[in-house]
């Protein structure tokens, strides 16, 4: 493959053809049907769906953790590179903001510097302080602090901003995307928030109630320094009104 070949290939494809829970069961419970999509190099991917809809069992397959499924997700999940930051924060208790990021190393790596990582999510001053006395938006980026530290390739984001005040959704917003320009990585996000994802997502990736299949992916492509509060309105409007069983009007 060329190196022009290389920089537009997938960084991620999933082909979901099936997943039910329960086969074979008195009850079996159908969550994904038909679900394909790709999340690009170093994009944003953003998938939007209802509740309930198998969003978190795609996640659970696309990050290795469910095999028992018909379809396929290529690179393999254990060979991807891939990262995950939860929708909470899952910091132990008893171990400062430093040791929380370096746990999650290979053992080989956990002296490597860390510096220019800390101090680009701000987090230099917390290093020593234990995450009691964080509050839940810088608790959120010692998780983005944890993944990122792995060096990804694909860094897989649930839900990451919820229950933030705007003003630390938003500084987290920019982190992701900065993020992005600066490594090149690929980011896949599942979020609820329509105006979020259309702020900062180079895709939306839109898919159907249980059982979940894509529905649209809809691409985003004015920058986002001019992604204005009009233009954002009207392109949610526009999906409410194609998409009404996705997003609410």
């Amino acid at each position: 493959m060329s190196d022009a070949g290389a920089e537009r290939a997938d960084a991620l494809s999933v082909s979901i053809r099936s997943k039910v829970y329960g086969a074979g069961g008195p009850e079996p419970v159908e969550a994904v049907r038909d679900l394909s999509f790709v999340v690009r190099r170093s994009e944003i991917a953003c998938l939007i769906g209802p509740s309930g809809a198998g969003k978190t069992t795609t996640l659970r397959i696309l990050l290795g953790l469910d095999d028992a499924y018909d379809g396929a997700v290529t690179p393999d999940p254990r060979e991807a590179g891939i990262a995950m930051v939860f929708q909470e924060p899952r910091l132990l208790p008893w171990r400062s903001v430093e040791q929380n990021v370096r746990l999650g190393l290979p053992r080989s790596e956990r002296g490597r510097d860390l510096d220019a990582l800390f101090e680009s999510l701000g987090l230099t001053p917390w290093r020593g302080r234990y995450p009691g006395k964080l509050s839940l938006g810088m608790a959120r980026r010692v998780a983005l602090a944890r993944a990122l530290a792995l060096r990804p390739r694909i860094l897989v984001l649930d839900e990451p901003f919820v229950s933030l005040d705007d003003r630390a959704a938003a500084s987290l917003r920019e982190i992701v995307v900065a993020t992005v320009a600066r490594e090149g990585m690929s980011v896949l996000m599942v979020t609820h928030n329509v105006a979020e994802a259309i702020e900062i997502a180079d895709r939306l990736l839109l898919v159907s109630a249980r059982p979940a299949s894509l529905l649209t992916a809809v691409a985003l492509d004015r920058p986002r320094s001019e992604r204005d509060r009009a233009w954002a309105e009207a392109m949610r409007e526009d999906l409410a009104n194609r998409f009404p069983g996705v997003i609410a009007a």
